[in-house]
């Protein structure tokens, strides 16, 4: 039972079962499903979601999403909500309960307390002949045939399956609302999601030092320019547009094509037409530009082509893009 390849038909077996039991929660999508996406986008409140136990859990994660694609949700247990927590509940919000069973003791005295106060009822649930179910206003079937453990005890399937019926009401929702990358964006600005879809080339580049030198620079104060701005590299400009670059790299390559480099400048070695990014572009797009052409520094142009600065690699990995 312990070798490695029993571990791995359980494992099997768990995802395929969990699997088909998903698939055929798209054959329970009815009407019901619809009105009720329509109640929670058409409603001035929130969305309260509570249930218990594993319920619970995914009811947590459920409010998480849908907080973060424009749905404003907020968890109450089931439990705790017989003991004070129903404070929680204002007078426009709509209350989704989740339960397999329907049939929970903490269900069947929370639900009349929610009626009581005039607030529909979104019931999530795997028995559509339950409690929680005849009661509800609108129920999302999530029924499935075992649970994945052998015992058909654990939640398992079940759990699955409520999380996905979530996953498509937040889904749903953030569809009806238009909702956007730049809305993502507001919602998640201290994370690398949210830094992809916001963060810019100029938000990077203009805190670097930008290492600059002329047509006729020699190479001493070229080297003593890259190596005191410290990015590997540095621009050839004049009448402040970019019209070469001189990486270490093209430096290197300089000592092993000739012997006496004391008198060479910057037009003898560096490199034309250099790639380059505008600093109003996206962080992600020069990461794609250095991705696509193997290179690890940027010039950057502002809107007028003057030359502006130097995106690094190392600045998008500080910063969380890769």
């Amino acid at each position: 039972m312990n070798s490695k390849n029993s571990i791995i038909d359980i494992a099997k077996q768990t995802i395929e079962m969990e699997s088909k039991a998903i698939s055929n929660l798209s054959n329970l999508v009815t009407n019901d499903f619809a009105e009720a996406v329509n109640l929670i986008y058409n409603s001035k409140g929130r969305v309260i979601i509570t249930g218990i136990g594993k319920s619970a859990i995914i009811a947590n994660k459920i409010v998480a999403t849908l907080n973060s694609t424009g749905t404003p949700s907020v968890f109450m247990h089931a439990a705790d909500a017989i003991h004070g927590d129903l404070g929680l509940i204002l007078k426009d919000d709509v209350v989704i309960c989740i339960s397999k069973s329907g049939n929970t003791p903490e269900i069947k005295v929370l639900v009349p307390l929610i009626q009581s106060a005039k607030n529909k009822i979104i019931a999530i649930t795997g028995n559509t002949e339950s409690f929680l179910a005849q009661q509800a206003n609108h129920i999302l079937n999530a029924y499935i045939e075992k649970e994945a453990c052998p015992n058909n005890l654990a939640p398992t399937t079940s759990t699955t399956a409520q999380l996905v019926i979530g996953d498509a009401l937040a889904v749903c929702l953030l569809e009806l609302r238009e909702f956007t990358s730049n809305d993502f964006a507001k919602y998640h600005p201290g994370g690398a999601l949210g830094k992809k879809l916001y963060l810019r080339v100029n938000d990077i580049s203009s805190v670097n030092e930008k290492p600059k030198v002329n047509l006729d620079t020699s190479i001493k104060n070229i080297i003593i320019e890259i190596t005191e701005k410290r990015l590997g590299v540095t621009a050839v400009v004049e009448n402040h547009k970019i019209i070469g670059i001189i990486t270490d790299g093209d430096l290197r390559r300089m000592l092993t094509k000739v012997d006496d480099f004391s008198s060479l400048t910057a037009k003898d070695i560096m490199s034309t037409n250099p790639k380059y990014i505008n600093a109003n572009a996206m962080a992600v797009d020069a990461l794609e530009i250095m991705d696509t052409n193997g290179i690890s520094q940027l010039l950057v142009q502002d809107n007028n082509g003057n030359y502006a600065g130097v995106v690094h690699l190392h600045d998008l990995i500080k910063e969380g893009i890769i």
